[in-house]
């Protein structure tokens, strides 16, 4: 079976210019800003000038075989079509993995791969506005030298504003992105081609004899250059990830016919200006341009990393709803920025968090080449996680044989983790960062999974049964009121706790009555056909079931109003939403260790209220407490 027709063999419209300039500005702004820093850390752990032509002639192949066989085979030609519905990123690719797969235990090592890399990619929304403002910025050294002083300062006044807009959403300046990176393209390719026709003979490196001679002349040297060589395909990721907005063929034909060559022709250049004037190497990318071009370069590579920042920025935003959907993360504040555009969300504490950690690594490290140690083992690691859940993939939904999926995927893992291995010798260097922060946010994530799983369990132990609680409810002659009640529950099959209190207190049942569950299934968005399932077990009380994908923001009150057609006719302004407060305290034999009973606790109390996390009106809303022993 080939990979297309598994994909389903859907026939989509040649993409419009339009849709090709909103890729540009949305998936390749990371990617595409990598020649500001790439070849120059390259470079520059040679530790002399000159260089031999044979070093910077490696490094070129080296570049230019990373670029084909990561980006180009690995994640456009394969990984992107192992699409979830449509839906592309590792949280998506590891739904669809735990889908196909059999067994809990690899469904739980599944789990773990996933959530690693999804840790992983929040250390690359840290590292790489940092590191691609300051490497823009830091091009002022070059066109105006006397401005060195406040590389930094404007650094972090950027950054600043970058992260103080994130509120207004990127729909208005995203009509600007598209076209700025297209001109960004397009000078980037047009200064190496200056450059390339002045030392033709750099287009030799395109032979992977250089890159095998760099390797076995330098060996252990050559190993801690793969290290930096990796920065050039920073962003690699978002390809996939940001697949569900576009689809596969626009973000094909891009990368094809105009980013990879763009790139090509500037790294190249690069090669061939270090080679003429080893000097350059000091700041390659700058020093490609004219002087009197300099500094529009460094405004265009600055607005440039801005686009870079955002997209890595919404990512991250997109990435935190999933994982609040699929239960590895605490209710937060999601807001939409759009009025059509569902996927335009804001995360106040995801944006505050992500300021915070990019300001401190930028005022830490304070040049790019510092924080090139940091970039590179965030982006092996999600690497290494992807190509894991891909083999799977296509094992198994795919139909590949077995050895093909071994000799496909083993491949490319082996060249990820040579990559990984080699950013692993930069760990004290400024790659622990995104160690650190993976490691934290994976505990963070297993112990509020974790945690859910117990609470779910005491719920099921404490609650009572709801058919036998129906069926007395006639004999018990509790009255009834005026009125619709709506009780919130996680467990279908019980008597939501909320409910026993209101009795317990108020004695009284309303007329009507909705149990309401909230589902998060393995797909990107549910169908508004398949949103509600509703089911009448007793006279005038009544079960729904409301799924959402894990792309999505659940609004009940939404979809409560679209019952009427199931016939339940529901009035917001008569429905009173009865939802249970649980304080939680210790057991007495604990089922955590204490350092994640303390961590589930913490976030627990700091999530955002059920009120606004579903949408419901505050005036609704009757909180009932409980207390519940984990």
């Amino acid at each position: 079976m080939t990979v297309a027709a598994a994909a389903g063999g859907l026939h989509r419209p040649a993409p419009a210019i339009g849709m090709l300039l909103a890729v540009l500005g949305v998936v390749y702004g990371d990617i595409g800003t990598s020649p500001l820093y790439a070849f120059k850390a390259s470079m520059q752990l040679f530790g002399r000038v000159p260089f031999a032509a044979a070093e910077v002639m490696g490094i070129l192949s080296l570049i230019f075989w990373s670029l084909v066989l990561i980006v180009t085979i690995k994640y456009v030609n394969l990984v992107m079509h192992a699409d979830n519905r449509g839906e592309g990123g590792i949280l998506a690719l590891m739904a669809l993995a735990q889908r196909v797969s059999v067994g809990s235990g690899i469904r739980n090592a599944l789990t773990l791969i996933g959530i690693a890399g999804a840790c992983l990619f929040f250390g690359d929304g840290v590292i790489t506005p940092a590191i691609s403002v300051l490497s823009a910025v830091e091009g002022l050294e070059v066109s105006a030298p006397e401005l060195q002083q406040y590389v930094l300062p404007i650094s972090v006044a950027v950054i600043a504003l970058l992260f103080a807009m994130q509120w207004r959403g990127t729909g208005s300046v995203g009509r600007i992105f598209g076209p700025v990176m297209a001109v960004w393209f397009v000078a980037i390719g047009i200064l190496g081609l200056v450059e390339i026709v002045r030392h033709p003979f750099v287009l030799m490196a395109i032979s992977p004899s250089y890159a095998v001679g760099l390797c076995v002349a330098y060996k252990g040297l050559a190993f801690i250059v793969l290290g930096a060589v990796v920065l050039c395909v920073t962003g690699a990721e978002a390809l996939y990830a940001d697949m569900g907005h576009f689809g596969a063929q626009p973000i094909r034909l891009t990368w094809t016919y105009f980013v990879l060559p763009c790139l090509v022709l500037n790294y190249f250049g690069q090669g061939a200006l270090t080679i003429s004037d080893p000097a350059a190497v000091a700041n390659p990318f700058f020093l490609l341009a004219p002087e009197w071009l300099r500094l529009p370069m460094v405004v265009l590579a600055t607005i440039a990393t801005i686009i870079a920042s955002q997209a890595v920025i919404s990512g991250a935003y997109s990435i935190a709803r999933q994982c609040m959907q699929m239960g590895f993360l605490p209710r937060m504040t999601v807001r939409h920025t759009s009025n059509t555009e569902e996927g335009q969300i804001y995360v106040p504490q995801i944006n505050t968090m992500l300021a915070i950690g990019v300001v401190i690594l930028v005022l830490a490290f304070k040049t790019s080449d510092n924080l090139a140690a940091a970039y590179g083992i965030a982006v092996t690691g999600t690497f290494l996680c992807t190509c894991v859940l891909a083999m799977v993939v296509f094992r198994r939904q795919f139909g590949w044989s077995r050895g093909a999926a071994v000799s496909v995927f083993g491949l490319l893992f082996l060249i990820d983790l040579v990559f990984f291995s080699a950013n692993t010798l930069k760990v004290l260097e400024g790659g622990w960062v995104p160690l650190v922060l993976g490691i934290a946010l994976t505990a963070l994530m297993t112990s509020w999974k974790r945690g859910r799983d117990l609470l779910l369990a005491r719920w099921r132990q404490d609650s009572l049964p709801l058919a036998p609680f129906l069926a007395r409810l006639p004999q018990s002659r509790t009255m009834r009121v005026p009125g619709m009640a709506v009780f919130l529950t996680g467990n279908p099959d019980y008597v939501p706790t909320s409910l026993l209190h209101n009795l317990k207190h108020n004695k009284v049942l309303h007329e009507r009555v909705l149990f309401v569950t909230v589902q998060t299934i393995d797909e990107p968005e549910v169908a508004a056909s398949r949103r509600a399932d509703v089911s009448e077990l007793a006279p005038g009380i009544h079960r729904v079931m409301l799924r959402y994908g894990f792309m999505e923001s659940p609004n009940i009150p939404r979809a409560l109003e679209e019952l009427s057609s199931s016939g339940v006719p529901f009035d917001p302004m008569q429905a009173s939403y009865f939802l249970g407060r649980e304080v939680l305290v210790p057991a007495t034999v604990p089922k955590l260790p204490w350092w994640r009973h303390w961590l589930f606790l913490v976030m627990a109390r700091n999530a955002t209220p059920a009120t606004e996390f579903f949408r419901i009106p505050y005036d609704r809303v009757v909180e009932l407490g409980v207390r519940i022993a984990i």
